[in-house]
């Protein structure tokens, strides 16, 4: 199984970016899929996660009312669209996927991508 993210970069306060993520090697449709971060000197975060099947979002405490995560199973990629971007938002990215969306919500995962660094100065 390989995830592999990207999208990540520098921008602004206030700004957007996209995150995506491609799924391989795995039933992608019917795995849950989410996002994490870490950032610097602070421990692994969950952001966002989309069960499997119909995709009931799950909401990190950082995530509500700015990042939207959406899921396009035809081509195995997860999305992360986050809007209204603060400089404690800076972190490296993860996607995550887990048969179960109960386990990314407690903040583990089976399987892990690689990290985009996001970086948003003030």
């Amino acid at each position: 199984v390989q995830l592999q993210a990207s999208g990540g970069g520098l921008v602004q306060a206030g700004g957007s970016l996209r995150l995506s993520c491609v799924a391989s090697g795995l039933t992608f449709g019917t795995y849950a899929v989410g996002w994490f971060r870490r950032a610097p000197g602070k421990e692994r975060e969950f952001v966002i996660g989309i069960g499997g099947g119909v995709g009931r979002t799950y909401y990190g405490e950082s995530a509500r009312g700015r990042f939207t995560i959406s899921r396009d199973n035809a081509k195995n990629t997860v999305y992360l669209d986050m809007n209204s971007l603060k400089p404690e938002d800076s972190a490296i990215y993860y996607c995550a996927a887990d048969p179960g969306s109960s386990t990314m919500t407690a903040g583990r995962a089976h399987y892990w991508g690689q990290g985009t660094q996001v970086t948003v100065s003030s």
